[in-house]
């Protein structure tokens, strides 16, 4: 990355007021007194088609552009993504519809969703098509943001029609049936425990992943919804994470080192957990990081730990990724895509990379 587009990235981050100061000036301000109608100024009221620009990465890292494997993972391709749109933005989750990494439904942290498809050309991603914005809705059938600080949408997980949205200011998770209306689906508070429910509101619900079940699976937790904290904390400083319903729910932590914080989760059909994580520090920028966590360690009252797999810093074409999914092509390869929120920030962008996880 160039010296002034570090920079820009940067300060893109510093405004943000990243990790202990999370949220941007205009998140700052809808979560104090404003009316309601001013707290979703990104919202929409209804779907509408939005078109969506997308410029090419062709280097992950600049300063050598010969590099494409970093880590475990090896550098695919990925897209700066802009819209006329000043509702597009924000983005802090994906999950892949279909199995082969195109149909995406994203969601946006100011209480909407985004739908629609990647194309591509041979392996790279060089654009978007039909995407659609639409705003979270309410048992009620009303924009979730109508509600005060219902609009911090962070985190995603998907179980076939059904998908899970947490919201991080309330921590409380909502659920809706796609096949009820895709994005027009109603959605359904769940019970959660209650000390997901004391989590920190700006450090609280972060990441979700589903373990699914059925017939032809055989991985452990089946049918639980594991949630993670941002950085709520346990006794010793470890990251906070839980196990809603399955066979065995309970509370677990996650082992917290170099300060680094969750911001979203998937689980590969191996089994294996990874975390994307990410931290901010005045010095050194933005740093993220991801983490391969074996399904079968958790449990109730585990501590669990795991190496990490990648890491890249704003030497890098990163920004603020707040969101991974998975897919495996035709070929077998193990595609991880991830996301990045630019808080609707002028100083940041919206980023969707793709690498393949390497044996």
């Amino acid at each position: 990355m160039s010296t002034l587009s570090s920079r820009r990235s940067f300060l893109g981050h510093a405004a943000a007021g990243f990790s202990t100061l999370a949220l941007s000036r205009l998140a700052q301000a809808q979560a104090a007194t404003e009316p309601r109608e001013l707290q979703v100024e990104h919202a929409v009221a209804a779907p509408r088609s939005v078109e969506v620009n997308a410029r090419p990465i062709p280097n992950f890292e600049p300063r050598d552009r010969t590099r494409t494997r970093f880590g475990s993972l090896e550098y695919r391709s990925g897209l700066v993504l802009t819209s006329s749109y000043r509702g597009f933005g924000g983005l802090s989750g994906i999950r892949f519809l279909d199995g082969k990494g195109e149909r995406f439904v994203a969601i946006s942290d100011q209480g909407g969703w985004f739908t629609g498809s990647i194309r591509y050309s041979g392996r790279d991603m060089v654009g978007l098509a039909d995407v659609e914005a639409a705003p979270l809705l309410g048992a009620e059938g009303r924009p979730i943001t109508d509600k005060h600080l219902w609009w911090d949408s962070e985190s995603i997980a998907r179980d076939g029609n059904l998908v899970y949205v947490g919201l991080e200011r309330v921590n409380q998770i909502l659920r809706y049936d796609f096949a009820k209306g895709g994005t027009r689906a109603r959605g359904e508070v769940i019970s959660v425990p209650p000390a997901l429910r004391k989590l920190p509101s700006n450090k609280g619900l972060e990441a979700m992943v589903v373990v699914p079940k059925g017939k032809d699976q055989n991985l452990p937790l089946a049918g639980t919804l594991i949630a993670f904290s941002e950085r709520g904390l346990d006794a010793d400083g470890n990251l906070l994470a839980f196990l809603i319903g399955g066979p065995a729910p309970g509370q677990f932590s996650v082992r917290r080192t170099e300060k680094y914080d969750i911001s979203d989760a998937v689980l590969l059909p191996s089994g294996e957990l990874l975390i994307l994580e990410r931290k901010f520090s005045w010095f050194t920028g933005v740093n993220i990081r991801i983490r391969s966590i074996p399904l079968k360690s958790i449990a109730p009252g585990a501590l669990v730990d795991g190496p990490a797999l990648f890491a890249a810093d704003l030497g890098h074409e990163i920004d603020n990724m707040e969101g991974i999914d998975a897919h495996v092509t035709a070929d077998g390869e193990t595609v991880l895509t991830l996301v990045s929120d630019d808080n609707f920030s002028m100083l940041q962008r919206t980023l969707l990379l793709q690498f393949t996880l390497a044996e």
